[in-house]
């Protein structure tokens, strides 16, 4: 896809033009912003842009690409010698060392068909510190004719080493995003169940069930979206070491993208419960997240806000367990345990 045709272009992409436009391309870019998949379409489109055999050009210089040469094909279906991906592929979701070696090897190499080598490091948050100190003697001395963009959507997990030598774009959208339909009625029916009678054990389960049902779903959403995504889908004919390959990419790039979306869900929570410790303080509606959500007012009139305030901790705790390598459910069954409704 162009820069011309993003369906919503973040306000990354113009500066991005401009520095094409200029001639001041950098050697590294560090893309953060909400979620992996808008960062790699990005990404896939500056690649496309500096590659392409018939680019938009303003005053002479390539600015967008036009989406449909062999160079632009290619690169949209990650067959370009030249352009290289790294993912998380080992079992513990993160971008070896190995990995980092094999690029480096392969940008020192002349371009074979390319005006520019690309290297894309998606999920550079998850680089382990051998990998990235390895790629750190790169990232200070560039092979000429080399860009690299790092994508995250945890940037301050990435070393201050590494995001000092990047040209850093924020390509999240402006302010608190509005909620989605589907996330509005689940929360509601969370909230309903949490303003219920909430002092036996059983209805302490019934929360975690709700929570643990929609985790599955979207588990499920995201397996066949990034399937159906997946280059796996495009070629029947793959040789079994890059099959291998590209199957531990989505095995570890699903996980990933699903982790992300069980942190979003447990923030939607706990906006939830910060309204509810709100409401103990009598604060105004003004500062409430969701002000004609279900439940908070009911809740909140059976708390102190010191307990109100321990369930914002409670929660706080739990994103940082599921961030180790803890059992998911077993967290979330001790975190909804301890809070206070």
């Amino acid at each position: 896809m162009a820069f011309q045709n993003l369906p919503n272009p973040s306000r990354g992409v113009p500066l991005l033009q401009r520095s094409l436009a200029r001639g001041r391309l950098g050697h590294a870019y560090l893309l953060t912003g909400d979620g992996l998949e808008e960062l790699e379409l990005l990404a896939r489109t500056l690649a496309k842009t500096v590659n392409c055999q018939h680019p938009v050009r303003v005053g002479g210089v390539a600015t967008d690409c036009c989406d449909a040469c062999l160079s632009c094909r290619k690169i949209e279906s990650e067959t370009h010698a030249d352009i290289q991906w790294v993912r998380p592929e080992s079992k513990s979701r993160v971008v070896t060392v190995d990995q980092m070696r094999h690029l480096m090897q392969q940008i020192q190499l002349k371009p074979t068909e390319a005006a520019c080598k690309v290297a894309i490091i998606a999920a550079a948050d998850r680089l382990n510190a051998q990998a990235a100190n390895a790629f750190l003697k790169t990232l200070e001395e560039p092979p000429a004719k080399s860009v690299f963009i790092l994508l995250s959507t945890e940037p301050g997990r990435i070393l201050e080493t590494i995001v000092s030598r990047c040209l850093r774009l924020n390509c999240s959208g402006d302010g608190a995003r509005p909620l989605e339909a589907a996330q509005a009625d689940w929360l509601g029916q969370f909230g309903a169940l949490a303003a219920g009678e909430q002092n036996s054990l059983l209805g302490r389960y019934r929360l975690l069930d709700a929570l643990l049902q929609k985790l599955g779903e979207i588990r499920a959403q995201v397996g066949d979206t990034l399937a159906a995504r997946s280059p796996l889908e495009k070629h029947d004919d793959l040789e079994k070491r890059l099959r291998d390959k590209w199957e531990d990419e989505l095995t570890a790039a699903i996980e990933a993208e699903y982790r992300r979306q069980r942190a979003e869900l447990l923030l939607l929570i706990q906006w939830w419960c910060r309204d509810v410790w709100l409401h103990t303080l009598a604060a105004g509606k003004e500062l409430l997240r969701f002000p004609d959500m279900t439940g908070t007012d009911t809740v909140a009139r059976r708390l102190q806000p010191h307990q109100a305030l321990e369930n914002l901790q409670t929660l706080e705790q739990t994103q940082r367990l599921l961030h180790s390598n803890v059992q998911e459910a077993l967290a979330l069954e001790v975190g909804l345990l301890k809070l206070h409704f």
